[in-house]
């Protein structure tokens, strides 16, 4: 007997013609531009120059972790002490600048010179390339892969000389989780949304000013939300966080929509955020999610929650 060949992963034909109708109506339903004001790609949509934006997005995106709460007031802070301009700021910093700017600077795993390699790296990058969307494409021709591209980008920018900023800032603490070099097999999540909000749109959510890079192209910024969700919905039947993890529900999601594939990421991600699809299920927030036809996860805890009614 020949073997059995394994089950792909990801989402089949017939799932994907089901999940298709359900996703898109649920899109349709979520109110983007309030959740945005519960999103760090609020502070990009504050500038309109495309080389601001992408400088405070790339800062907003790189502190963008634990609650938001806590990550919101250090960005904003940054940002207002940058003047009008973020990118002019950063095109001039050095390191008597990133001192002063960053002086007490703490935020969970990260200190001041964390950050000012961050900035120190985006401002070379802005005078060598003109733009970051120049330097991450350099990456990505060079590799031809979106991995090998990101890690040239985070290679290229913590390209910093570090003795001076050490021993005028003390030495770094967090860099390698603010700004991964070399990239590993996680999920690089912070650095996919930055490229979503770069690449995508303009559609009201992302801002869409990179025209080097395709949307096909990218791949879901995966977080314990969409981790959750994509399981509930069969987009993958991985558990870890991983870079694969992130391939193969990409992989599912553009069964979907093969030139956008992860235009449902705001809304799934801010659904899981917002507690209205939370880690353990609720029988009445399954029982009206639009979801619920593809959801195997709703679908057996409504069954469970009618079942237990009756007795």
């Amino acid at each position: 007997m020949a073997p059995r060949k394994p089950t792909p992963p990801g989402l089949s034909t017939r799932d994907a013609a089901r999940l298709l109708p359900c996703l898109t109506s649920f899109l349709a339903s979520t109110d983007s531009r309030a959740r945005i004001a519960f999103d760090p790609l609020e502070f990009p949509h504050r500038y309109r120059d495309p080389r601001d934006m992408e400088v405070s997005a790339l800062l907003a995106a790189a502190l963008a972790y634990g609650r938001a709460d806590l990550f919101r007031p250090k960005v904003d802070a940054l940002l207002r002490r940058m003047g009008p301009s973020p990118a002019a700021f950063v095109r001039e910093l050095d390191v008597t600048g990133a001192r002063a700017l960053l002086e007490g600077f703490v935020y969970r795993f990260n200190v001041g010179t964390d950050v000012a390699v961050l900035l120190l790296g985006m401002g070379r990058a802005l005078r060598e390339h003109g733009s970051l969307e120049a330097l991450f494409v350099r990456g990505l021709e060079a590799s031809g892969t979106w991995h090998g591209a990101l890690a040239a980008f985070t290679t290229a920018l913590r390209d910093v000389p570090m003795a001076p900023l050490r021993a005028a800032m003390g030495p770094e603490r967090g860099l390698q989780h603010l700004l991964p070099s070399p990239l590993g097999a996680g999920a690089a999540k912070r650095l996919n949304l930055f490229l979503r909000w770069m690449v995508r749109g303009p559609d009201g959510v992302d801002l869409g000013i990179w025209t080097r890079v395709r949307p096909s192209a990218l791949l879901i910024p995966l977080d314990t939300h969409i981790g959750r969700i994509s399981k509930h919905l069969g987009l993958t039947r991985r558990n870890d966080l991983s870079w694969r993890t992130a391939e193969e529900v990409t992989a599912s999601l553009r069964a979907l929509d093969a030139e956008d594939p992860v235009r449902f990421d705001f809304a799934l991600c801010h659904y899981g955020m917002s507690g209205v699809c939370p880690t353990r299920p609720v029988v009445d927030n399954c029982a009206r999610c639009l979801l619920l036809p593809s959801c195997g996860t709703g679908r057996q805890t409504v069954k469970a929650g009618g079942a237990r009614a009756t007795r």
